[in-house]
């Protein structure tokens, strides 16, 4: 008996509904993308190890899916290494490379290899399938799409400024409305730890403070105590417990609490810029609003952080998330090199779109117009007339196999309804002989005799 057919874990099928509204997020991207003057790059799907490897902390060198080399890969492995069975040592032997696990990392390798070729600043967008060996639950996938778009080589605060418009551009393209794209400062978090004298538990405190929503304040300084931070550090951020008020009264009293550190200054320096900017520009849907407990890959980013939330009310981790980089090629050798990206999540966007009924009725629109097949001479007229409706841009098809019985013309009609094609052709010896169609609306039964002309304009 053979064996039921599924697929890996993590990973999903999509049908042509799918497909279709998965493209229509992709393409509305790809076309802001487009207008804000990102250009397209692709990277393979696999890299060797050593560019992925080591790039992503402990816990994203488990998360990488490592390929085997291909051939009897196992006679590298001496007998002792075999029976230690030491993955550290074994692995390198036996892979060579893997699935990349972001965009970011090639991104970053693709820059240094082409450094020649490249125009400084450089504005690319990449939309590809990443994978993650991750525990998958609702909106994490092992296999997914990244849609990412960065600028490298330059410093300038317009970039973050400009990013800050794209987010808004794309989902008012999408008609989501009520997105929050939250920023915070690294220079922010680096200051805040200076002043309580913690800066060598900066990653701790602010795991901590990045709680503050889910566990409340009590417990967020039961944690900090716990890592380490003194009684006088967790007094010292009080006020942060209890920041609160626009973009402006938040800056406001952060400058008060990090009026002794010269980094936290530059930090509150640079987001004002930004609030002033976008204040002066105005966004469509969106609303840009601080957020100190932000601090998504502390190590990674130097800069801005952005993290975008979907709309109040709807059950979802962020939709989207960036920030600026200071030395993201300097891992493959080229220092000094400044950068800054976002990036937008496509399954959880999906899922939202899906939630609150936003995708339009017409984007899984395939056939418009179905021709019954009644035998060969009645096929090859209806073929002739499938040829010019398509020469119009009409989704027409004729069905191929003919209806010799009443039953089998039963068939093609349900064949129809089940596709959800809302208008077919009937020709005959009738419709042969006066080179006319008869044609039928699906959804109200009503049909009549058309010409061709009248039978265009009735599907355009």
């Amino acid at each position: 008996m053979a064996q039921k057919p599924s697929i890996p874990k993590g990973t999903r099928d999509f049908n042509a509904a799918e497909v279709a509204k998965r493209s229509y997020i992709m393409e509305t991207i790809k076309e802001q993308f487009q207008i804000f003057g990102f250009q397209p790059i692709e990277t393979p799907s696999f890299e060797n190890s050593e560019t992925l490897m080591g790039k992503y902390g402990d816990e994203g060198d488990r998360l990488i899916f490592k390929i085997l080399n291909s051939g009897e890969y196992l006679k590298k492995i001496s007998d002792e290494d075999y029976n230690a069975k030491s993955e550290s040592t074994i692995t390198p032997k036996i892979s060579e490379k893997a699935l990349r696990y972001d965009l970011t990392v090639p991104f970053a390798r693709y820059v240094v290899q082409h450094q020649n070729e490249i125009e400084f600043p450089f504005k690319r967008y990449q939309i590809q399938p990443v994978w993650r060996a991750d525990r998958p639950q609702k909106g994490r996938f092992r296999e997914f799409y990244q849609c990412d778009a960065d600028v490298v080589g330059s410093k300038s605060l317009f970039q973050e400024v400009e990013f800050v418009q794209l987010y808004d551009a794309v989902f008012s393209a999408l008609k989501l409305e009520g997105v929050t794209i939250k920023i915070n400062n690294r220079k922010i978090l680096s200051g805040i730890a200076e002043v309580i004298g913690a800066q060598d538990k900066l990653i701790d405190f602010t795991v901590a403070l990045d709680k503050l929503d889910k566990i409340g304040e009590e417990k967020v300084k039961e944690e900090m105590r716990g890592k380490g931070i003194s009684e006088d550090g967790i007094t010292k951020l009080q006020p942060l417990f209890t920041l609160k008020g626009d973009f402006g009264n938040q800056i406001e009293s952060l400058k008060s609490i990090l009026s002794t550190s010269e980094i936290g200054l530059k930090g509150i320096e640079e987001l004002e810029f930004i609030n002033t900017a976008i204040s002066n520009l105005k966004l469509k849907t969106a609303q840009l609003q601080l957020d100190v407990t932000l601090a998504r890959g502390l190590n990674y980013y130097t800069g801005a952080i952005f993290e975008v939330s979907a709309p109040e009310g709807v059950k979802m981790g962020s939709i989207g998330g960036g920030g600026r980089y200071d030395d993201l090629t300097g891992i493959f050798g080229l220092k000094d090199m400044s950068g800054v990206g976002i990036s937008f999540g496509l399954d959880r966007i999906y899922l939202v779109l899906e939630e609150l009924n936003l995708f339009p009725d017409t984007i899984t629109d395939a056939t418009k117009v179905l021709f019954i097949n009644f035998g060969d001479k009645e096929a090859m007229y209806s073929l002739g007339a499938v040829t010019k409706l398509r020469a119009e841009g009409i989704k027409a098809e004729l069905f191929p196999d003919a209806a010799i019985s009443g039953k089998q013309k039963k068939k093609q009609m349900n064949y129809a309804n089940r596709r959800n094609i809302p208008y077919v052709v009937l020709v005959g010896d009738q419709e042969l002989n006066s080179e006319v169609f008869t044609f039928k609306n699906m959804t109200t039964g009503e049909q009549h005799e058309v010409s061709f002309e009248a039978l265009l304009k009735l599907l355009k």
